[in-house]
C-alpha cells in the first residue's frame, strides 16, 4: 500500500467501483441498488462536512476506503460514530482494511469522538475476527434483522472505545476545522506503515 489520504469528489468513480458489487451480489450492505457516481460524490462531500472519509491507494489505484458517520441523529449521540470500510477484491488480506480503520481511529480520537461502532452481517467469521483483533467488543446479535439477496440476515453490533468520556465534554471538532488545525496528511502517513489485515468490508446500512 502506498498511502492513505482524505477522499475527494474525484474519487467517486473508484469508490463506486469497489462498492457496487457488494450491493448487487452480496449481503454485506443492505443497499441493493448501487449509487451513481454523482450520488457517491455527494456522499463523500457531505460526510467530510463533519467526519473523515479516507481512501487507500496502491500503484494500481484506490484499493479501499473507509469513513465515519453519525450513529444516531440526536445531539446526545454526537460523541459516537459508526464506521464503514470496503476493500477491493484484489486488495483483501493485504493490510488495507486494518490500515484504514487505524487511520480513522487516529483522526476521530483527536476530533473528540469517544466510541466507534460497526454493524456487520452474520455469519461472517473473517469480519468477526477482524473486529476482535482491532479491539471491538461484540455487543449484540439481532436475528433475521434484514431481508436482502433473497434471504433474512442476522446483524451484529460492535463497539470500540476511542477516548475516555469526560463529565462535560467539548463537542467534536468538524473535520474541516480539524484539518485546518492538524497536519492530517502526516497523521495518516504515520498510520499507514506496517499494518496487516485479514478482512475486507463490514458495513450494513
Amino acid at each position: 500500500m502506498e498511502s492513505i489520504r482524505v477522499a475527494t469528489r474525484s474519487d467517486a468513480a473508484a469508490v463506486r467501483e469497489i462498492y457496487a458489487p457488494f450491493c448487487t451480489s452480496s449481503s454485506v450492505t443492505f443497499e441493493e441498488t448501487p449509487p451513481t457516481e454523482s450520488e457517491m460524490a455527494d456522499r463523500i462531500e457531505s460526510t467530510l462536512e463533519q467526519y473523515p472519509w479516507l481512501v487507500a491507494e496502491t500503484d494500481a489505484g484506490v484499493a479501499g476506503y473507509a469513513y465515519a458517520g453519525p450513529l444516531r441523529k440526536r445531539q446526545a449521540y454526537e460523541w459516537l460514530v459508526e464506521l464503514s470500510v470496503y476493500v477491493a477484491e484484489d486488495a483483501r488480506r493485504s493490510g488495507v482494511g486494518r490500515a484504514l480503520y487505524e487511520a480513522l481511529f487516529a483522526v476521530l480520537k483527536p476530533q473528540g469522538y469517544c466510541d466507534a461502532y460497526a454493524v456487520t452481517t452474520l455469519p461472517n467469521p473473517e469480519t468477526v475476527r477482524f473486529h476482535e483483533r482491532l479491539g471491538f467488543e461484540r455487543l449484540v446479535d439481532f436475528p433475521a434483522m434484514g431481508y436482502t439477496q433473497d434471504a433474512w440476515h442476522d446483524v451484529c453490533w460492535w463497539r470500540r472505545p476511542l477516548a475516555e468520556k469526560e463529565d462535560e465534554p467539548d463537542r467534536p471538532t468538524p473535520f474541516p476545522a480539524f484539518s485546518e488545525a492538524v497536519d492530517v496528511g502526516s497523521l495518516l502517513a504515520a498510520e499507514a506503515d506496517g499494518v496487516s489485515d485479514t478482512a475486507g468490508p463490514t458495513e450494513v446500512s
